[in-house]
C-alpha cells in the first residue's frame, strides 16, 4: 500500500517555485516594456524607436514605427490581469501549501506527560476499521495533518499467541504515538506454526520486508507487545546513537536492572541496524537475543543512550512467560565472532502472508526448523 512520503511535499514546493518564478519572469519583461513605453504626448517616442533600429539589424525601417497607445494599453491590461490571476489562484495555493508543509514543532504541543493506562472497550477490534482511532490509516499508519513530521519510524512488534496483549498494546499505543505528531506505521510480525520462538528471525525477517514497502523508511524501533509506554514524553525517535526506550518497567520497580540491557524497547537508525547485522538468529527460545544485540552495538563502536528514567516508564502486561533457554549464554559467548555471519545480512525466512488491517500491517513469517548443528 503507497503512502505519503515526505518527497512528494518537497516536489510540489519545486514544482509551485518553478511556476512562481515563470511568472515573476513574466511581470519583469511586462515591467519592462511597461518602463520603455511612452505615456502620452511624450516627445521621447522617437528615442524608442531608434533604439528598436540600432539593436535589431534585421528588422525593417518599416518594423520599428513606435507602438501606438492601444498597444500601450494592451501592455497595462495584460500586467493587470496576470497580477489579478497570480494573486487570486496562485498564492493561495502557495499559502495553503506553506502551511501543509512547515514542520511540527520540535516539542509536541499536546503531550500530557504520565498517563493513566485503560482497559480497551470490550467493542474494540482489530480485524475491522476502529471508531477509537479514526485518524490512523490503514496499515496503522499515522502523520499529522496540521504540520509537517519531524520524525518517520517503523514499529516492529514481534508477536506470536498473544491476542488480548495485543489489542491492548494497539488501543494504547496509538493514542501516544499520535499525540507525538509522528509519521509513524506499527508492524506485528508474528512466527507462524508452533515452533520454538526465534526472535531474532522474526525482526530480522520484518526489517527486510518493511524495507520493501517503505524503502527510506530511517528510524525503527523495536517493541515488546507487553510493553505499554506510561510517559508520551518519552519521544519514539532515533537519535545520532540507538537509544534504549524502556529504561523503567514496572515489574522491576522502574529500575534498569542491569546496564547492559536493550531489550524491550529499541531504537535504531537504518543505518544502525545494518551495521549491526541486525539480530542474532542463533537463540532458540526465549532469551539471550537482546543481549546479542548489545554486544553487537558495543563491537561496532556505537553507544547506547537512554532518555531519563523519570519519563521512560513502562508498564509490563501480565502473560505467561516462556521457559528460558537453556542454551543461551552458551551461545551469548560467541557473540561478538559471529556479528558479520550471523544476521540480517543471510537470515533465512519465508514471508507467508501479508495483511492489511486497520490499526497494524501483519507480516507471517516462517522461521524455518532449527538447526541440529
Amino acid at each position: 500500500m503507497p503512502l505519503p512520503n515526505r518527497s512528494i511535499s518537497v516536489y510540489r514546493w519545486c514544482v509551485m517555485s518553478a511556476i512562481v518564478m515563470s511568472i515573476a519572469s513574466v511581470f519583469n519583461i511586462i515591467y519592462f516594456i511597461k518602463q520603455r513605453l511612452p505615456s502620452e504626448n511624450d516627445d521621447e517616442l522617437t528615442i524608442l524607436k531608434s533604439s528598436v533600429v540600432n539593436h535589431t539589424a534585421s528588422v525593417s525601417d518599416n518594423q520599428t514605427n513606435a507602438l501606438s497607445q492601444g498597444e500601450y494599453n494592451l501592455f497595462d491590461e495584460t500586467f493587470q490581469i496576470f497580477s489579478q490571476a497570480f494573486a487570486n489562484n496562485v498564492l493561495p495555493v502557495l499559502n495553503a501549501q506553506n502551511e501543509n508543509s512547515s514542520f511540527c514543532p520540535s516539542i509536541p504541543p499536546n503531550l500530557k506527560g504520565p498517563t493513566i493506562i485503560q482497559e480497551p472497550p470490550k467493542n474494540f477490534t482489530l480485524e475491522n476499521t476502529s471508531m477509537y482511532h479514526p485518524d490512523v490509516q490503514l496499515g496503522g499508519y499515522y502523520h499529522p495533518k496540521v504540520c509537517l513530521a519531524r520524525h518517520k519510524i517503523a514499529i516492529i512488534v514481534p508477536y506470536r499467541d498473544r491476542w488480548d496483549i495485543l489489542r491492548g498494546f494497539l488501543y494504547h499505543m496509538h493514542e501516544i504515538l499520535q499525540r507525538q505528531q509522528l509519521d509513524y506505521r506499527i508492524y506485528v510480525c508474528e512466527q507462524a506454526f508452533d515452533k520454538i520462538f526465534n526472535k531474532g528471525i522474526v525482526m530480522n525477517g520484518c526489517f527486510k520486508e518493511i524495507l520493501n514497502l517503505e524503502p527510506n523508511t530511517p528510524c525503527f524501533i523495536m517493541h515488546d507487545v507487553d510493553l505499554l509506554l506510561i510517559d508520551d514524553r518519552n519521544m519514539y525517535t532515533c537519535p545520532i546513537y540507538p537509544r534504549h526506550l524502556s529504561v523503567a518497567i514496572d515489574k522491576f520497580d522502574f529500575y534498569l536492572p542491569y546496564p547492559e540491557l536493550v531489550g524491550g524497547v529499541l531504537a535504531m537508525r537504518r543505518e544502525h541496524y545494518l551495521l549491526v547485522n541486525g539480530y542474532s538468529t542463533n537463540y532458540w527460545g526465549w532469551g539471550g537475543e537482546d543481549d546479542d544485540m548489545y554486544q553487537r552495538v558495543v563491537k561496532k563502536q556505537l553507544i547506547v543512550e537512554r532518555p531519563p528514567a523519570s519519563i521512560a516508564r513502562y508498564k509490563m502486561l501480565k502473560h505467561t512467560h516462556q521457559k528460558l533457554n537453556p542454551a543461551r549464554m552458551k551461545v551469548l559467548r560467541t557473540a561478538q565472532r559471529r556479528i558479520d555471519s550471523d544476521g540480517v545480512n543471510n537470515v533465512k525466512y519465508k514471508l507467508l502472508n501479508t495483511a492489511i488491517y486497520h490499526l497494524y500491517t501483519h507480516f507471517l513469517i516462517d522461521v524455518g526448523e532449527q538447526s541440529t548443528q
